[in-house]
């Protein structure tokens, strides 16, 4: 909403995700794949202020987690250049990647915050890129798609900051809901929103729990090392690689026909699946999480997102709640983080701010 001094306020707010079943095979080393996930809270939330300069002009950004409040100037809009960037390549590269210069007419105040801990292996960077692109398009243009804007943060991390990365998190984080993606010649995708009965979906809110297993992870670092052993043309691989794409299908069938034990063995799968494709997939700390909760009657556990010795865990618990209470007591005792994670239905949403 306009004001009298041209100055704006605009806000974006996008889900991360858990429960990502056929993960690894939405990646350009797996060409073609598919992947069920969850998209859920806790949102990032991004507001962006602009109003007529007094000096000059200035982006300044306030990375609200970490504390870092600095002024920024956009490098480059063009990917594929080596840029240096400053404090948060992140951040800095979705400016860059929207071509938001600070001319000499316009400030720019851009707050990003999130409540979900760092390295969660949840998806979190890649709804900081969906939200802050959200932003930037409606302060800037408002013509951007959910689908856009995915694709749009998927390119900020492989082409402007030559990370190795999948697309299901920023896809999740963009439409919302529980979606099933169907990677047709990487990185296009075709995203098919699960509907699930009322009735499945209550009882899968109050049986799936998300642990943070407490070290935060290096997401790109892991793919890097799975792909080193794909290039040995490791044929044992590539075919894990493509039991986990039809474990997704074999998924989303298992939501659709409401059959939750199903749907919790192939939980169980594609953990089995991931070991099998790297070792180093699965850490101590999840290893752990996974064995005191099958002690408490758990139906199933998967490592979210890329794995390795940090990140967060998901489990399925049977009906007993009671059981289900003691487990997270008992993990909690242990130093694991219970995350509060609601589903959510929405994806990316962004709104003109009213008033101060």
């Amino acid at each position: 909403m306009s004001n009298d001094n041209n100055s704006r306020c605009v806000n974006a707010i996008a889900p991360i995700r858990i429960c990502d079943i056929g993960g690894w095979t939405d990646t350009w080393f797996a060409k073609n794949g598919a992947v069920l996930n969850f998209a859920v809270y806790p949102q990032v939330e991004v507001q962006v202020n602009s109003k007529k300069s007094c000096n000059n002009g200035s982006i300044t950004i306030n990375a609200e987690n970490y504390g870092d409040k600095y002024v920024y100037k956009s490098v480059s809009s063009i990917p594929n250049n080596e840029v240096d960037y400053f404090k948060h390549p992140l951040i800095e590269a979705a400016i860059d990647a929207m071509n938001i210069a600070s001319g000499p007419d316009t400030d720019y105040d851009i707050s990003i915050y999130s409540s979900a801990p760092p390295g969660a292996s949840t998806g979190t960077s890649a709804a900081v890129s969906v939200a802050l692109i959200g932003a930037l398009d409606k302060l800037t243009s408002n013509r951007m798609t959910a689908h856009e804007i995915a694709m749009k943060a998927h390119s900020i991390e492989t082409d402007y900051l030559h990370l190795q990365c999948g697309v299901q998190d920023q896809l999740s984080s963009a439409y919302g809901g529980i979606n099933f993606i169907e990677m047709r010649g990487f990185p296009n995708a075709v995203v098919s929103p699960v509907k699930i009965p009322e009735q499945m979906w209550l009882e899968l809110q109050n049986r799936i729990a998300v642990l943070y297993v407490g070290t935060p992870h290096k997401s790109s670092e892991i793919h890097q090392m799975v792909i080193e052993s794909l290039e040995n043309n490791d044929k044992n691989r590539h075919d894990i690689l493509d039991c986990l794409s039809q474990n997704a299908r074999d998924a989303k069938t298992a939501l659709l026909f409401g059959d939750l034990f199903k749907f919790a063995n192939c939980i169980n799968i594609n953990t089995e699946l991931q070991k099998k494709l790297h070792p180093k997939l699965i850490g101590a700390g999840s290893e752990e999480i996974m064995r005191i909760a099958s002690e408490y009657g758990a139906l199933a556990a998967k490592v979210n997102g890329a794995g390795g010795d940090g990140g967060s865990v998901m489990l399925l618990f049977s009906g007993n709640r009671s059981h289900k209470r003691e487990c997270l007591d008992e993990l909690k005792s242990r130093g694991y983080m219970h995350m509060d994670t609601p589903f959510c239905k929405e994806g990316v949403r962004t709104w003109e701010g009213i008033g101060s």
